[in-house]
C-alpha cells in the first residue's frame, strides 16, 4: 500500500482544501473574462489631433456611444447576445452580456466641437482636432 501525503494546512485558521483545488478555484476567478472590463488604451498626438485607439473586437460600431460633457470624453459599449440551440430532446440558451466604460479628461487645446470616430478592424479610432491656436507650429531658428 502507498501512503499518500494530503497537505491539510491552514491559511489564517481556516482549513482548506489542497493545492489543486487552490489553483482551481484561483484561476477560474483570474481568467474570468468578465473580471477585466476596460479596453486597452492607445492616446497619442499628432499636429493636428489628440488620437484615442479602444482595442474591442467582436463590436459593430452600433454598439458605441460616445459623449462629450464639458471636457470629459465619455465611450461605453454594450452587448446582448442570445443563442438558443434546439436539439431531440433539450434546448440551450445562453446570454451573454458585457460592457465598458472609459472616460477621459480633454486638455484645454481640445476642439469639442470637431471630433470623430471610427470603427475598423477591432480599434474604435477617436480623433480630436485641436484648435487652431495650439496646433504644432514648427518653425526653424537660427542661431545667431
Amino acid at each position: 500500500m502507498t501512503l499518500v501525503n494530503f497537505n491539510n494546512r491552514t491559511r489564517n485558521t481556516a482549513p482548506y482544501f489542497n493545492n489543486v483545488f487552490d489553483s482551481l478555484f484561483s484561476d477560474a476567478v483570474t481568467k474570468n473574462k468578465m473580471v477585466d472590463k476596460s479596453p486597452n488604451v492607445n492616446i497619442f498626438e499628432n499636429e493636428t489631433a489628440y488620437v484615442i485607439e479602444l482595442a474591442a473586437p467582436g463590436l459593430k460600431k452600433e454598439d458605441f456611444q460616445i459623449n462629450l460633457k464639458k471636457d470629459t470624453l465619455s465611450v461605453w459599449a454594450e452587448v446582448k447576445k442570445d443563442e438558443t440551440q434546439v436539439a431531440k430532446d433539450f434546448t440551450r440558451k445562453e446570454f451573454d452580456y458585457s460592457s465598458f466604460a472609459r472616460s477621459f479628461n480633454l486638455p484645454d487645446s481640445a476642439d469639442g466641437d470637431n471630433i470623430t470616430a471610427e470603427y475598423k478592424d477591432g480599434i474604435l479610432s477617436i480623433n480630436i482636432s485641436k484648435k487652431d491656436d495650439a496646433k504644432l507650429q514648427h518653425k526653424e531658428i537660427i542661431v545667431s
